[in-house]
């Protein structure tokens, strides 16, 4: 099966191929580009209770400082990551039956855990643990040794005017690929006649570096270019010496199967606001997926979604209807599609929605229909159609970004009484997820137009994705 994958967080399917158009590989899951102060490490607290102590910062190399805030659990063996990555998710979800049972003392971590009110099953490990990242963004800027065309990761800010970009090549999340991409890239901008771009109102050209690569080994590359007042003509030089190193120069040892250029005056911008030029090669990369950590989270939305299904080979359909809500590029629609006798997914970006559709055909998938608009405006319309057809409901999935779900496409998934049942998919169930789950489950409130039944939360599993890392998938399961 075949899928494309476009949405801004990191996607990976199961046992299905992906197709990664270069129109929208600027976005993905966790951060792109890693600014190093954004992350925190383990605290001494963390430290003491994994029988280590916390290195004294002052007297660390810059390599060891950069991998403690990208990869703050780097030190602790796996074990050690799972136990503290659970004590974790059940600290916040505590959190939340707090909120459900009306002990709304304190929003802050409590040092006595409250009882949780739903099980929350042991973390499902990630059998793969290192080099996982399908992408990496890199960033350019003054390295230690003070040379500006430095490619690698900040540590430091802006605002304490103290950045120092970090090679990566000591990463354990990063693969071997995106390093080596990385240091020719590195050598070729030194190489180059123009600066870098460190702030866009000082003058330079080249700025940042993504990467991406499958399973098979094939790899994507795209360069970040400030024309400042270059012409069309003089950027055209530039663009073939970056062609020329690394189709038969140096940079040729990384075997690009794409090369992608995008000129922009702006820190991000779209495809549609300044084009990506492919420089060399395939303008897409496929991948046949059945990586781990991704097999075991979409299982377990699977099996979520429809409950006690016999596993097994060949078709096992269980009949009814499953809403994918914000579904991005299909990915949990498809997945579950065997399953079930219609998948209805709605997304805002119609772009989105053209390449969840593209998918399904990739995938032969004839019963899953992708619907553009936001979901609180298309949600009651299609629930009635659904409702008349006399079409049984199984579930509804929401799988959104760090920022959670707007408010009105909550409201809209509370208000409707055919939805019993509900999977949430968080990678950051702390933030504004919470805000999410509270108004999934808190008594009617008419002022805030929450006048559906309550959902309640009755499982959760979650899923490591990210190894030496504190983030953590979680799956929530809530029913009325």
């Amino acid at each position: 099966m075949a899928l494309a994958a476009t949405r801004s967080r990191s996607v990976i399917f199961v046992k299905h191929k992906i197709l990664y158009p270069v129109r929208r590989t600027c976005l993905f899951s966790t951060s792109d580009t890693i600014l190093a102060d954004q992350r925190k490490p383990p605290s001494k607290k963390q430290w003491r209770k994994s029988h280590k102590k916390p290195p004294s910062t002052d007297h660390l190399s810059w390599e060891e400082r950069l991998a403690d805030v990208v990869t703050p659990l780097w030190r602790l063996s796996y074990d050690e990551q799972l136990e503290l990555k659970q004590k974790h998710q059940e600290r916040i979800l505590s959190q939340l039956s707090r909120n459900l049972s009306g002990d709304l003392q304190s929003q802050s971590p409590s040092p006595v855990r409250s009882k949780l009110s739903f099980p929350v099953l042991p973390v499902l490990p990630s059998p793969v643990r290192d080099g996982y990242r399908n992408k990496s963004t890199f960033s350019v800027n003054r390295g230690v040794d003070g040379n500006p065309k430095t490619v690698g990761f900040y540590v430091g800010t802006g605002k304490k005017g103290n950045i120092v970009c970090v090679n990566g090549d000591h990463l354990l999340n990063m693969p071997e690929k995106h390093k080596l991409v990385a240091r020719c890239y590195q050598d070729f901008i030194r190489l180059s006649s123009l600066e870098s771009c460190l702030l866009f109102h000082t003058g330079g050209h080249w700025r940042e570096l993504t990467v991406r690569t499958n399973a098979e080994g094939r790899t994507m590359a795209i360069v970040y270019f400030h024309p400042q007042t270059l012409t069309p003509e003089e950027v055209a030089v530039h663009k073939a010496n970056l062609v020329d190193y690394f189709t038969w120069g140096p940079g040729s040892l990384c075997q690009l199967d794409s090369l992608f250029f995008q000129e922009s005056t702006m820190t991000r911008c779209t495809h549609e606001e300044s084009p990506y030029q492919l420089l060399h090669g395939q303008p897409h990369i496929y991948e046949e997926v059945n990586q781990a950590a991704a097999e075991v989270l979409y299982s377990t939305v699977r099996h979520l979604c429809v409950p006690n299904p016999e596993e097994g080979g060949g078709r096992t359909e269980v009949g009814g209807t499953l809403l994918d809500v914000c579904c991005g590029t299909g990915a949990i629609g498809i997945t579950i599609s065997p399953r079930v006798d219609r998948i209805i997914g709605i997304e805002l970006i119609e772009q989105a929605v053209e390449d969840a559709r593209h998918n399904a055909a990739l995938n032969d998938v004839l019963n899953c229909e992708f619907v553009p608009g936001k979901a609180e405006v298309v949600l009651p319309g299609l629930m009635s159609k659904l409702s008349s057809a006399g079409g049984g409901l199984v579930a509804a999935v929401v799988n959104p970004a760090r920022a959670g779900l707007h408010h009105r496409v909550v409201r809209a998934l509370r208000n409707q009484p055919a939805i019993r049942r509900l999977v949430y998919v968080s990678c950051k169930p702390d933030g504004e997820a919470m805000r999410n789950f509270r108004e999934l489950c808190c008594a009617p409130d008419p002022q805030k137009k929450l006048t559906g039944e309550a959902f309640s939360p009755t499982l959760a599993v979650p899923v490591d994705m990210f190894p030496h890392t504190p983030h953590c998938e979680v799956v929530l399961l809530f029913e009325r």
